[in-house]
């Protein structure tokens, strides 16, 4: 493993692991955002480009900033007043190192990593963004329009909540 691979790797751990402890919710989506980022890094350095420029563009373009719009909007950005009991705490960390667990077992005793895989289809990121725009751009256009519609109508319910509370 080489260093850069390393340190990658360690910025998005360290994004994650923030964003699961932090208390405060848009400090909890922007480490989450770094760790989103840590990854797409990671898979630009292996050579998955496709799928390392997918990952910036829908994860951290679109579903980071959306949540912390969501959260901005909709509720106060103080940690919460509820305590955390030290049993609930115990309880998430021991089924988080079950899971753990069996799927360490699940790959070290599997037999999918022994066998050898096909051909892979070479298909590039320019033949996959022309295929997205000649193909396909009426479905991409529906699930902009989509996604926008869901938006504003976010914007909308946040909005009505708060002349209700004043």
């Amino acid at each position: 493993m080489t260093i850069s691979f390393l340190l990658l790797a360690a910025i998005t751990i360290t994004g994650t692991a923030a964003a699961m402890s932090l208390k405060n919710l848009v400090h909890c989506v922007l480490a989450l955002t770094l760790g989103l980022v840590g990854l797409a890094a990671l898979y630009l350095r292996l050579g998955a480009q496709f799928v390392g420029f997918t990952q910036i563009l829908v994860y951290v373009g679109a579903v980071a900033i959306l949540a912390a719009f969501a959260i901005m909007m909709t509720r106060s950005a103080e940690p919460s007043e509820l305590s955390r009991s030290s049993s609930i705490r115990f309880s998430g960390t021991l089924i988080a190192l079950m899971v753990f667990a069996v799927l360490a077992w699940a790959i070290c005793s599997g037999t999918s990593a022994l066998q050898v895989p096909g051909p892979q289809p070479e298909a590039s990121v320019h033949q996959i963004g022309l295929a997205l725009m000649h193909l396909f751009v009426l479905p991409l256009e529906v699930i902009g329009i989509l996604l926008t519609a869901a938006l504003i109508g976010a914007g909308v319910l946040a909005m009505d909540e708060t002349r209700r509370a004043q």
